[in-house]
């Protein structure tokens, strides 16, 4: 195949209908099939990427290294610009060439417009609403919205589009207002609230609909004029040495990092027993935060060397397995809130932070199905008071969800990240066998001092796990579709914590998460100067950048979670309405 030709979007298709991992980077078409088990990232974070024009996303996450070797997969070129498809993964569906008249090859630039034009129509973006895990559609769940591009608009876009007065739409009613931008059309007015699917199916649109009127239009024009926006600052952050690790920040760390340690031995020898447990707990604390930091390449940017770090970190000292985090953790990243995708929101039924999931859920990455029951119908009202308790001992549920992860197929890596997983495994026996064997069993007295000590030490990190979930669970989790570009979903679904400068140890960075979603492999101690350029870039782009405090963004995360509780009350009245009535609802 000529690696210079010019592939249609119809070729492409085809392509991916015969099972090929197709990704578009910088205009080159990339065949990604030999790479995929061989990612060290995973393999859900490139089949994520199918069918669209990931080139932020591997910019922002690859060095330059890693980007020239990646011109080895290129079998082709696009005619720019490029609609995205709906990779398989999401529900996307694809056709194969159906006859012999059909051919692979390059189209002319008078075809492509309207091959383009054509595709976003039959690949048009939808909500996440109503996909079940076979890709059917329910009556009630159809897509409540429908994008349909305008093939005027593929011919290029203007820089000084006005992003702060280009809106989605404007609420009329029962009905969307669509902008010139982008044809948005409501096709379900106010449902029948007796009926518990007509009621998940509004609220889910909504959600949608707030978000669309909230954020700058999703038509294509204004979409790659932020993306052009967003690739010119990435350019300024290489440009300016934000990329440079501060490697005296990391000293200052170890420091501080050895200071908790050394009280926590000189305690245990004293037999102060839990003013040790609460030291441990505290070193645990501060540690993972240089785990996060290894875990997306971000202090020495060598594959080998940040692998290390992490593991000696996470698996050595905290029992917690990186390669588990790295796997869910750049899921998260590149469909940050996704309900069906991302894993970091996927807690039904003790939390549930948006109203898609109160249909059975399908998680593409657990490749289970959250099924809505009794149980979620009863914890889900009270779940603003179960916040911090099970925050305190979330840590627990690390370990299963650590060793699960090693013991699958899916943390076997092939070619030069294959070592990743025996060594890890070595380094988490290392950690159950001196914390588990040697301190607990052979150097605490008692059964009860045990218990204790135990619980102290992890309930004591339970800060981290807030300030994890802070950023996230009270932000949208709608789907807007797959017009939307990386910068304004990450913006969308992302808020920072705002804290002196002097605080910044505590947060570990983790409050910097907006900017940090732009920009992953930053090095954290860089984060603080690169939010003023994150700032300049929403305030250019018409993007809401959310910051609180951190006492405001606990207080926003708890009101998302009232909230949810409360649709789900009005869930169940509607199920016992039904039941009563014997009605359906759908009238």
């Amino acid at each position: 195949m000529d690696r210079s030709q010019t592939l249609s979007p119809r070729a492409i298709e085809s392509m991916i209908a015969d099972g090929h991992t197709i990704v578009i980077s910088q205009g080159r078409v990339l065949r990604l099939d030999g790479w995929l088990d061989k990612h060290p990232g995973g393999r859900l974070a490139v089949m994520h990427m199918v069918g669209r024009d990931a080139t932020d996303e591997i910019n922002v996450y690859h060095s330059a290294q890693t980007l020239q070797l990646m011109g080895a997969y290129r079998i082709g070129r696009i005619a720019q610009p490029w609609t995205n498809f709906t990779p398989p993964i999401r529900g996307g569906i694809f056709r194969k060439y159906q006859d012999e008249d059909e051919s692979l090859g390059s189209v002319s630039d008078d075809e492509e417009p309207a091959l383009t034009s054509k595709l976003a129509s039959l690949n048009s973006s939808t909500t996440s609403l109503g996909l079940t895990s076979g890709d059917e559609l329910k009556p009630f769940s159809e897509p409540l919205i429908r994008s349909v591009s305008r093939s005027s608009e593929s011919d290029g876009y203007d820089n000084g589009v006005d992003f702060n007065h280009r809106r989605a739409f404007q609420a009329k009613g029962d009905t969307l207002d669509p902008d010139p931008g982008s044809k948005l059309v409501a096709e379900y007015p106010l449902p029948h609230l007796h009926c518990p699917h007509a009621y998940t199916a509004h609220t889910v649109q909504e959600e949608i609909n707030k978000d669309l009127r909230d954020y700058p239009s999703l038509d294509a024009v204004t979409q790659r004029g932020i993306t052009a926006k967003y690739q010119a600052l990435h350019q300024r952050v290489k440009d300016e040495g934000f990329y440079n690790c501060r490697y005296l920040e990391y000293g200052k760390e170890f420091v501080r990092y050895s200071i908790l340690f050394i009280v926590f031995i000189t305690a245990l020898r004293a037999e102060w027993y839990m003013t040790s447990a609460a030291f441990l707990g505290l070193f645990w604390h501060q540690i993972m935060f240089t785990a996060h930091d290894a875990g997306h390449r971000g202090i020495t940017h060598n594959f080998v060397a940040d692998t290390l770090i992490g593991m000696f970190v996470a698996d050595f000292c905290c029992g917690l397995s990186i390669g588990w985090w790295k796997s869910s953790h750049n899921v998260h990243h590149l469909v940050t809130n996704h309900p069906e995708h991302d894993p970091d929101i996927q807690n039904v039924p003790l939390f549930v932070t948006g109203p898609a999931f109160f249909k059975s859920l399908h998680s593409t990455y657990y490749d289970f199905t959250f099924a809505w029951d009794g149980a979620a119908d009863f914890l889900a009202p009270y779940q603003k008071y179960t916040y911090y308790p099970v925050m305190g001992i979330a840590r627990f549920n690390l370990y299963l969800l650590s060793w699960l992860h090693l013991l699958s197929p899916r943390s076997m890596n092939l070619g030069s990240a294959a070592w990743t997983r025996p060594t890890e495994i070595g380094f988490m026996l290392c950690y159950w066998f001196i914390f588990g064997y040697c301190l607990l069993w052979r150097t605490l007295p008692t059964w009860p001092i045990r218990i204790a000590f135990v619980l102290l030490s992890h309930v004591i990190t339970f800060p981290l796990h807030i300030q994890i979930t802070l950023s996230h669970w009270g932000m949208p989790t709608a789907d807007l579709g797959d017009a939307e570009s990386f910068p304004q979903r990450q913006l969308r679904t992302t808020m920072d914590v705002d804290c002196p400068a002097w605080l910044d140890f505590l947060h570990g960075g983790l409050q910097f998460q907006a900017v940090h979603h732009l920009f992953p492999r930053v090095p954290r101690h860089n984060l603080r100067r690169l939010q003023v350029l994150v700032r300049e870039f929403c305030a250019e782009t018409g993007i809401e950048y959310k910051i609180l405090g951190f006492v405001d963004g606990n207080k926003e995360v708890l009101g998302r979670l009232h909230e949810v509780g409360k649709q789900v009350e009005m869930l169940v009245q509607c199920q016992k309405y039904m039941a009563a009535t014997g009605e359906s609802g759908l009238h």
